[in-house]
């Protein structure tokens, strides 16, 4: 069937973006993509999506509006509090065993998900032999993340999400109001390492006990999700664990075997032995 041409400007934009920039969304799931173009190219006030093709290949502070379409960060701590609490109760008892750590959030988005964690690991003992390193293709994202600052009103729902999640302590001891926001405390911080990385081009991050790469793989067509499951798999040490999010499954990847679930319901997983 014949491409319309809408297709036709949205694949020949991501391949000038990929040249240009090395940025690849070559990949990314059609719908999503096509969706996030349309609003970019509207509310860019251009014509067409070949008129944004044009602006971005010419201006690279244009491509960086683009991005932030293309990347729309969406996220909050303690998304989805039932995985956080599967993370305590059948992941932290193995990562006790290992005298040091190194965890791979990927897809950070603007941070909430690493400073979840590192919660989650300073009440479990573990945060100060830890080393988080949490990676986007967002620069605007990335910046914002390693400022540790976030909306006061988001703190209530954090807050109870937390508590939903296992939270042993005070919420709000983690952070105090500063700079028109809540400011998360330097020792959450200073276990971050925040780096830009993207799952299409580049190579394995590092060796790490945990990955956690959740509400990211949805975004990719089955090539690209087999090729950043390729490369948690080679990341993670040996018996090392993957989280996903809570609508991603591995059941039909090339990887599904290579991984034995841990909670199903909470799409955490163990690197097999074999």
């Amino acid at each position: 069937m014949m491409a319309g041409l809408a297709e036709i400007e949205i694949r020949l934009l991501a391949e000038a973006v990929f040249l240009r920039y090395g940025h690849d969304f070559r990949d990314y799931a059609p719908a999503s993509l096509k969706r996030r173009v349309l609003q970019a190219q509207q509310k860019m006030g251009l014509p067409s999506v070949s008129a944004l093709q044009e602006r971005v290949l010419h201006d690279a502070g244009q491509f960086a509006v683009l991005l932030q379409y293309l990347t729309v960060p969406v996220s909050g701590m303690f998304r989805d509090p039932s995985y956080f609490l599967a993370l305590r109760r059948q992941v932290v008892p193995v990562l006790r065993t290992y005298p040091s750590l190194k965890v791979w959030v990927a897809g950070c988005s603007t941070g909430e998900e690493p400073f979840s964690l590192a919660i989650v690991l300073e009440e479990e003992g573990l945060l100060e032999r830890t080393i988080l390193y949490a990676t986007d293709i967002n620069p605007a994202s990335l910046d914002k993340a390693r400022q540790g600052i976030f909306e006061l009103e988001r703190m209530q729902a954090f807050t109870r999400d937390y508590q939903r999640a296992g939270g042993t302590r005070s919420f709000a001891d983690y952070y105090t109001a500063a700079y028109g926001g809540a400011l998360f405390d330097r020792r959450l911080r200073d276990r971050i390492t925040f780096a830009d990385h993207s799952l299409a081009t580049d190579a394995v991050f590092s060796e790490t006990q945990l990955v956690s790469c959740r509400n990211v793989l949805i975004y990719f067509n089955r090539r690209l999700q087999d090729r950043a499951l390729g490369l948690f798999h080679e990341s993670l040490s040996h018996r090392g664990f993957l989280g996903l999010g809570s609508k991603e499954t591995l059941d039909f990847s090339a990887y599904a075997t290579r991984f034995e679930p841990v909670s199903r319901p909470e799409r955490l997983y163990r690197r097999a032995g074999r």
